[in-house]
C-alpha cells in the first residue's frame, strides 16, 4: 500500500542486510516514523509495546526477531532464549507462536554457522507469504461483497469495521480490509463505518488513517454507535479480523467485537471475519474457555494521547483520581454469530466442518 505516493510494507529488511525496519504504529496518525530494530530485544519490545501489532504482523516481527538473535549469537542457548522471550511478548495472537515454532524447527537441526542466513531467508518468506495470503483473502471477500445490495437509498455499500485489520496489521493488504480495498479498486461504491476502538483507538488512529491514504470513503464513529446504525439499515455488513480462531470457528478479536456480532445477529446483518491460516489454532475448540485473554495496562484506559491545537502530541488523564480501570484486550465471538470465515483458500462456515473443508490436511489432528 502507499503512503503519500510511496509504497510501503509494515516491516522490511534494511539495506545493511541485518537491521529490520518497521513503521511505528504508536505514533500514527499524527507522525509517520520508521523504527530500526537491531536486536532480538528490540523486536520483543516492538511487539510488546505495540510499535508493531496485528496478529500477522506480530508473527512476521517475531520471525525477524529470531533472525536478529541468530545474527548476534547463533548458539543453541540463544535460539532457546529468543524463542522464550519473543513468545512471552504477547499472549493472545497465535501467529506469534506459529512463526516461532516455524523458525525453531528450521534452525535447530542446522549447524550454528548456517542459522543466520536461514533465519533471515525464512523471515522474508513469511512476509512474502503473508502478502499473498492477504491478497487472496481480499479476492475471496470481494466475491461476497459483489453479492450484497445496499439496505438504504444511498446506492453505496456500508461496511462496519472494528479495530484495525488493514495493511498496518499485516505485512500488506490486511485481512478484514483487503476485501474493502479490492472492492474500492474495482469501482464498487463502498463506505466504511470505522469504530474508534477504545481504549487504544486503533480504528480512529490506524484504520481511518490507512483508508484515507488509499482514498476509501469512511466515517469514524463511537464504539457504541454500531447497533444504532444497524437498526436503521445503515450497515450492510460487518467485517473484522481475528487474532486467534479455534478449530470450531470461534474468533478472538479486539475487545468489543463480540458486542458488534450480537448487534449484527439481532439485525440480520452479515458478520464476516477475514483470517489467514496461521491464525487458526487447531489445538482448541472452545474459544471462550481456552483462549488466554491479554490483560493490558490500566493506563490505556485512564489516559488518552492526541494532537493539540498547536500541533503537539499530549497525553491526558481522563479518569477521576482514585478510580481503578480494567483492560482486557480481546473477547471471543462464538461461531454461531459468525456468518462466514474468509480465508486465503476460500469462504466457509464458522465451524470445524467448514474449516476442514478448506484445510482437509488438519483432519488428522482432530
Amino acid at each position: 500500500m502507499k503512503v503519500d505516493g510511496t509504497p510501503y510494507r509494515t516491516i522490511w529488511l534494511a539495506a545493511d542486510g541485518t537491521t529490520v525496519q518497521a513503521i511505528d504504529q504508536t505514533l500514527l496518525p499524527h507522525r509517520f516514523v520508521v523504527r530500526d530494530l537491531r536486536t532480538m530485544e528490540d523486536a520483543e519490545a516492538a511487539i510488546r509495546t505495540m510499535i508493531v501489532r496485528g496478529a500477522p504482523l506480530i508473527g512476521a516481527a517475531a520471525a525477524y526477531g529470531m533472525a536478529l538473535a541468530m545474527a548476534a549469537d547463533p548458539s543453541d542457548a540463544m535460539l532457546a532464549r529468543a524463542y522464550t522471550v519473543l513468545l512471552e511478548s504477547r499472549p493472545t495472537a497465535v501467529n506469534l507462536r506459529w512463526a516461532l515454532d516455524d523458525l525453531r524447527a528450521l534452525l535447530a537441526p542446522l549447524p550454528p554457522a548456517r542459522r543466520r542466513e536461514a533465519a533471515y531467508r525464512r523471515a522474508a518468506e513469511i512476509c512474502d507469504e503473508d502478502v499473498e495470503i492477504c491478497r487472496r483473502i481480499g479476492e475471496n471477500g470481494l466475491g461476497l461483497i459483489r453479492k450484497l445490495k445496499p439496505r438504504d437509498s444511498s446506492g453505496r455499500l456500508n461496511a462496519l469495521t472494528h479495530c484495525n485489520a488493514g495493511w498496518l496489521a499485516t505485512v500488506d493488504w490486511g485481512t478484514a480490509l483487503a476485501p474493502i480495498y479490492q472492492a474500492h479498486n474495482a469501482g464498487i461504491p463502498i463506505h466504511v463505518w470505522v469504530d474508534e476502538t477504545r481504549p487504544r483507538n486503533q480504528g480512529a488512529s490506524l484504520t481511518a488513517w490507512e483508508l484515507g491514504k488509499h482514498g476509501v470513503p469512511h466515517t469514524v464513529i463511537a464504539d457504541n454507535a454500531g447497533g444504532h446504525l444497524m437498526q436503521h439499515d445503515q450497515v450492510d455488513f460487518v467485517i473484522t479480523g481475528t487474532d486467534r480462531t479455534t478449530r470450531g470457528g470461534d474468533v478472538c478479536n479486539k475487545i468489543g467485537t463480540y458486542l458488534k456480532a450480537l448487534a449484527a445477529h439481532d439485525n440480520g446483518v452479515p458478520f464476516y471475519v477475514g483470517l489467514p491460516y496461521p491464525t487458526i489454532d487447531w489445538t482448541i475448540v472452545d474459544g471462550v474457555r481456552e483462549i488466554p485473554i491479554e490483560q493490558r495496562s490500566a493506563r490505556e484506559v485512564s489516559h488518552m494521547t492526541g494532537r493539540t491545537e498547536d500541533g503537539e502530541l499530549a497525553t491526558v488523564h481522563v479518569l477521576p483520581e482514585g478510580s481503578n480501570a480494567a483492560n482486557p484486550g480481546f473477547d471471543v465471538t462464538p461461531a454461531r454469530l459468525v456468518t462466514a470465515l474468509i480465508t486465503e483458500r476460500g469462504v466457509c462456515d464458522a465451524s470445524e466442518t467448514g474449516l476442514l473443508s478448506l484445510y482437509p490436511e488438519q483432519s488428522r489432528a482432530a
